[in-house]
């Protein structure tokens, strides 16, 4: 059987108290790096203590050693002061906010946004109208003739779909003329158009119109036939 040395019994006492006090497994022991001084003077007190109880002649020298193992032990020990699971001696980042996810070094991970499904692109149609076929207004008139209004009938019912968001009436011309008044003849018809639509029970809060005169040909202006389908009226439908 093998005896313990008297002496060593206060050092090997006090290194099992101050181990139990300073060492958890989740790293908030009380006890650690950051508290060595508190440990020595434990170390010190209990150190005397338990040398007292061999002699007096003990006590300061149990006071001394306890003084120098309680610091060295709990010097040794990690603590984790911001409790985020990662020991102070590892820790790089000692002062993490609370519940903040951290790495191996006690760093914050790296927070991404959470990714969002793009929007799905609105379907668009365009349905075009022009002289091309017939004619959609008299000479210089942005009144719609009849042949005009018979096209638009056969659109009502899809332009009435649910799924309809909006429709934009925009009005074009030829060349034929100044720029300016164009522009405005263009609104005119864009205008006539919006208003049959509006009278066939379209919502008003899902149509606009608009002109752009003569500034986005689709054909060459220097023939009649090319003039013929830029003079047209488009509805831009959204879904």
């Amino acid at each position: 059987m093998c005896l313990i040395p008297r002496t060593l019994l206060p050092v090997l006492l006090l290194g099992s108290l101050l181990t139990g006090c300073a060492t958890h497994s989740d790293g908030t022991a009380p006890l650690n790096q950051r508290t060595w001084p508190i440990c020595s003077v434990i170390g010190g007190l209990v150190g005397g203590g338990l040398g007292a109880l061999e002699s007096s002649g003990w006590a300061a020298g149990g006071a001394a050693l306890g003084i120098l193992t309680g610091g060295l032990i709990c010097y040794a020990q990690d603590g984790d002061e911001d409790e985020d699971g990662v020991f102070d001696r590892r820790d790089r980042c000692p002062d993490t906010p609370a519940n903040t996810p951290v790495e191996h070094h006690g760093c914050p991970l790296p927070q991404y946004p959470a990714s969002v499904k793009p929007a799905e692109p609105a379907q668009s149609e365009v349905i075009t109208l022009s002289d091309a076929g017939d004619v959609l207004f008299a000479f210089n008139k942005s009144d719609l003739t009849p042949s005009a209004q018979s096209q638009l009938d056969s659109f009502v019912p899809k332009l009435q779909s649910a799924d309809v968001v909006s429709i934009k009436v925009i009005g074009h011309t030829d060349s034929v003329g100044s720029d300016t008044y164009n522009q405005a003849l263009s609104e005119r018809r864009a205008s006539s158009v919006a208003a049959y639509l509006l009278g066939m029970g379209l919502a008003p809060n899902k149509l606009t119109s608009e002109g752009r005169g003569e500034s986005q040909p689709v054909a060459d202006n220097e023939t009649d036939e090319g003039r013929a389908k830029n003079r047209r009226v488009e509805l831009h439908i959204n879904r």
